[in-house]
């Protein structure tokens, strides 16, 4: 400092960077312990430490901050870019580089509540990976045998579903898990119980049919575990059917999205999950009243139909009928020998006409009137022409009583006068 004495006023205090930053900060801190600020969030970034680093801005001036790992593990939505706060904080000098900066213990979205915005932000995400589709979600059984019920062990809800369960449906088995509803470390219990039913399903020996989650009604902050992601992907990844029955009827919640079916009481979904005792009960007497009633209907049918057939007269009188078929077979009989005598008489006829003919044809007729035939012993075919037989063949010839074996001598020709007449008879040579 002595060397500065000429140049620094009298009584003027002279600071190293050190001590001017440790006051600036020390002055900085001590009038800014808690101070309230809205912006525009920006440049944020999360490293592996868990903090959450931003900047505020608005159309005059920037602020960095800072959102250190507890504070930001326990808010309820995710801040991004763009988004429009209203945060609490203490204002922070970070003295190795004489920077600035608000330490934030509130984070507030502009304009709506925080737990409206996380729920908003994780529908996005769910819907994105496909949680909420309506082809995935199952239908209930008919008639469950085995019911697991998740939900709080002193709660009116347990109570009204036990009893509903029991007088609808005693032949059920309810299986409850209990866990908390709400309150920290709830939303793990819940998705805990989910899986432990699941281990325990065994689908052929030992099946669950149907798991019933909820609680009662609610404020929004009662009612946030079951607006969990870790609670939304136990029921997504459940291979048993899941109802969720979460606060009253005007109640909307994750689970209700994700599970199968949505009650909107507890009670409800006591009743959607079994049927009515009494009103099958009632069913089957009825179904047993129209079965009787059908069945008498028909007999009496049968009983008409069978008097009407034994009014009929042949029914009455059967052998008449039997009667009446055998003139008929009779009548018939007659008339085939009537008509068979007549096809035998013509066919006799036309074979005596047809043998008549017959014999007029026939060669040995000719023979009889003194005719003869001849031909050459041990050659075929009748002998036509005597110019053509050499002397001395051998002739056969057929007469009207015999055959005679000759040979030939002399053969004339057909010019000369050959001896022959009608009165003379027929010869050979």
């Amino acid at each position: 400092m002595d060397g500065f004495a000429a140049i620094v006023p009298e009584g003027v205090e002279v600071f190293s960077v050190s001590a001017l930053t440790a006051r600036v900060r020390m002055t900085l801190e001590e009038a800014f312990p808690s101070v309230w600020v809205t912006g525009e969030v920006s440049n944020l970034a999360r490293p592996a430490s868990g903090h959450v680093y931003l900047t505020l801005k608005d159309a005059g001036a920037q602020l960095r901050a800072v959102i250190y790992r507890g504070v930001a593990f326990r808010l309820k939505f995710d801040p991004r870019d763009g988004l429009e706060v209203l945060v609490r904080g203490r204002m922070y000098v970070y003295q190795p580089r004489g920077e600035y900066q608000l330490v934030i213990e509130e984070l507030h979205p502009k304009g709506i509540g925080a737990l409206e915005l996380a729920l908003r932000q994780l529908k996005e995400k769910l819907s994105r990976k496909g949680y909420f589709r309506q082809e995935r979600k199952r239908s209930l059984p008919r008639f469950p045998r085995r019911i697991g019920i998740v939900t709080s062990a002193t709660g009116a809800a347990i109570r009204d579903m036990l009893e509903i369960l029991g007088r609808r449906w005693p032949l059920a088995e309810v299986i409850v898990r209990p866990t908390r509803v709400q309150g920290e470390g709830a939303a793990e219990e819940i998705a805990a119980a989910i899986d432990l039913l699941n281990q325990v399903h065994q689908p052929v020996n030992w099946p669950i049919d149907v798991i019933l989650v909820g609680r009662g009604g609610g404020s929004i902050e009662d009612l946030w575990a079951f607006n969990e992601e870790i609670v939304a992907d136990a029921i997504f990844r459940s291979q048993i059917p899941i109802v969720s029955a979460v606060g009253h009827e005007t109640d909307f919640t994750i689970a209700d999205l994700v599970a199968d079916q949505r009650a909107a009481t507890p009670t409800h979904a006591a009743t959607a999950v079994v049927p009515d005792r009494q009103e099958w009960w009632n069913n089957l007497h009825e179904l047993r009243a129209r079965l009787h009633e059908g069945i008498r209907h028909r007999l009496e049918l049968a009983r008409r139909r069978l008097d009407d057939l034994a009014q009929r007269r042949a029914f009455r009188l059967p052998l008449d009928r039997i009667r009446e078929a055998e003139r008929k077979l009779d009548d018939t009989s007659e008339r085939l020998q009537r008509a068979g005598k007549m096809l035998l008489e013509r066919a006799n006829d036309r074979l005596a006409a047809l043998a008549g003919r017959l014999a007029t044809l026939s060669p040995l007729n000719v023979l009889a009137r003194g005719y003869t035939l001849t031909k050459i012993v041990d050659q075929p075919g009748l002998l036509r022409d005597a110019t053509a037989v050499p002397l001395g063949t051998r002739l056969l010839t057929q007469t009207a009583r015999g055959s005679l074996v000759s040979r030939v001598e002399e053969v004339r020709p057909p010019s000369e006068d050959n001896g022959f007449s009608e009165s003379s008879g027929t010869t050979t040579s």
